[in-house]
């Protein structure tokens, strides 16, 4: 089994920053690739960005140039870094994990429960 816990989330104004950072609870870090996800109001939950465990990573065209994703294995952490926020980044932002590289889909075997960011002056 694996646990995520997300953290980092708040209130922030356009143009401001945020880092997540997702808590892994399991003893195969290195076997999974993490995957950041969000569902703003009212809208779909949506692929933002993953880190994969050659550490390839890959991002939705919304947030290319503006967020970094990462991971530390010594940490059991994943990190997503968020700059030049905007309103429509506002969503609760979800951390998932599987065994297979690659994937934007919503078909992944862990998940956490999601941390607010609200983006607005």
């Amino acid at each position: 089994q694996v646990q995520l816990v997300e953290s980092g989330g708040g209130l922030v104004q356009p143009g401001g920053s945020l880092t997540l950072a997702c808590a892994v609870s399991t003893r195969d870090f290195g076997r999974y690739t993490y995957t950041w996800f969000r569902q703003g109001p009212g809208k779909g939950r949506e692929f933002v960005a993953y880190i994969a465990r050659t550490n390839e990573s890959f991002y939705a065209d919304s947030v290319k140039g503006r967020f970094a994703i990462s991971r530390d294995s010594a940490r059991h952490t994943a990190f997503l870094q968020m700059n030049s926020l905007k309103a429509e980044d506002t969503a609760v932002y979800y951390c998932a994990a599987d065994r297979s590289d690659y994937k934007t889909s919503l078909d992944y075997d862990y998940w956490g429960q999601g941390t607010q960011v609200t983006v607005s002056s």
